[in-house]
């Protein structure tokens, strides 16, 4: 786990494995850029990449790099580690989050570098880079800081 995330669930029993539709989306992690696959015929976003447009069928996507900025949708925190390799990181947060940049297509991801019990939905998040062990990179969310006025 990276030195600037905490929170985060253990990697070392998930094998992420990038296939054709995904890679581009692990590579962009990998450089540290949030990107989405949008359909270039009718423009709709998408997660996961698949082999055809959920709206239109057409068999073209592009892949647009993001703010960062999300805003939670929903989550629930893990406090009991079902599976033994996980009870060093309990609790930890499960959350999917609305990119809006993205027409606010939905991710499945981790909030970290937060108290648990503060999480709402609706709070803004921004992207955390999560460098793990065996080269992946994994796109995480922490609560957005906001500027002074």
């Amino acid at each position: 786990m990276s030195a600037n995330i905490t929170g985060a669930p253990s990697t070392d029993i998930v094998d992420i494995a990038p296939d054709m539709w995904n890679s581009p989306f692990w590579d962009a992690a990998s450089r540290h850029q949030l990107v989405a696959a949008r359909c270039t015929e009718c423009g709709r976003f998408q997660a996961p990449a698949t082999g055809f447009c959920p709206g239109c069928r057409a068999c073209s996507i592009e892949w647009i790099e993001l703010s960062g900025d999300a805003v939670v949708y929903s989550f629930t925190i893990v406090r009991h580690a079902v599976i033994p390799e996980l009870a060093h990181t309990v609790p930890y947060v499960i959350a999917v989050v609305t990119l809006p940049d993205a027409d606010d297509v939905k991710i499945m991801t981790n909030i970290v570098n937060c108290d648990v019990d503060a999480i709402r939905i609706g709070d803004a998040v921004h992207v955390a880079w999560d460098d793990v062990p065996g080269g992946v990179t994994v796109p995480r969310f922490a609560p957005a800081v906001l500027s002074a006025s």
